[in-house]
């Protein structure tokens, strides 16, 4: 039968729209790259996923791109001399460092956070009169197993949260 011509039109249905995304974003990532190597050209695309989840591709990479394009639509008249580029330059590396340092404090106060919390459950447990938990039998493992993995992966989704804000808010700087 060979290859057939796709009407182009949006997908109505949301899960095949993300298998669709998911695709189509990884083809066009590969025919970027191949792009980039056959014209030794440096590229840069970013795609919002149909969940709203940002996804990058860039080479070299995505950052020194978005800066250079930045850069490349002002005017002479500007004033871009090499200490003005300089001083943009470490303007945006502070506010990059300042991001960080505020992104490991919130980092610590989650770790610490989830210390308390540990402390907290201990505490129940004693206050239940429940044995600590290496004295708990196969049954309550479990099931403080699950409630751990329940935990972990709520803690996951608030760290690819706190990603996709940061990457969301370095995207708005540039």
């Amino acid at each position: 039968m060979g290859r057939r011509k796709i009407e182009i039109e949006m997908v109505t249905d949301s899960s095949t729209r993300q298998v669709t995304f998911s695709k189509r974003r990884t083809g066009l990532f590969k025919k970027a790259n191949e792009l980039a190597i056959l014209c030794a050209v440096q590229i840069a695309i970013i795609v919002f996923s149909p969940g709203g989840k940002p996804f990058s591709f860039g080479h070299p990479n995505v950052e020194s791109i978005v800066h250079r394009f930045r850069n490349q639509d002002r005017t002479p008249d500007e004033g871009t001399s090499k200490g003005a580029e300089s001083r943009d330059e470490n303007t945006t590396d502070d506010n990059l460092n300042q991001k960080l340092l505020d992104l490991l404090k919130r980092l610590n106060a989650e770790e610490k956070r989830g210390e308390m919390l540990e402390k907290m459950v201990k505490a129940k447990r004693a206050v239940k009169g429940q044995p600590p938990a290496d004295q708990l039998g196969l049954p309550e493992l479990g099931e403080l197993k699950r409630s751990f993995e329940d935990l972990r992966r709520k803690l996951r989704d608030r760290i690819d949260d706190m990603e996709a804000i940061s990457s969301l808010l370095l995207l708005a700087e540039h």
